[in-house]
């Protein structure tokens, strides 16, 4: 038997475990170092435990959740573009303050929606 075909399933879920391993460090490190992300780890404790306190619908618990997840996926893409547009153009340029911009904006979007559900849901 080919010792190679033999070792390709064993390499594809280590590669996939890798990733999985990567994405986590990923997100432990912009919790660990992005204000932002702190602040929007704390807002989405808070609404869980005021949701579990006021015995939210399914419909409820899906769209607080929903809400919570976009901006948590707004906040981390953000945070990479920073990065990336700090590592690409490290000096000020009109461009790169542009992207910056737009991807905070992506997060005040966000941020309004899922300001939008609680007044839904808890008022």
């Amino acid at each position: 038997m080919n010792t190679e075909t033999e070792r390709k399933p064993e390499a594809f879920g280590r590669k996939r475990v890798n990733s999985f391993v990567f994405a986590l460090k990923g997100l432990w490190h912009a919790f660990r170092t992005e204000t932002h992300m702190k602040l929007h780890g704390l807002a989405a404790v808070v609404v869980i435990a005021y949701g579990l306190w006021d015995n939210l619908s399914t419909l409820e618990w899906f769209m607080v959740g929903l809400a919570i997840v976009l901006v948590f996926i707004t906040e981390l893409i953000n945070t990479a573009l920073e990065k990336l547009v700090d590592l690409v153009h490290p000096e000020q340029a009109p461009a790169a303050g542009q992207v910056k911009d737009i991807a905070a904006g992506a997060v005040l979007v966000a941020a309004c929606f899922a300001l939008i559900v609680a007044c839904w849901v808890f008022l």
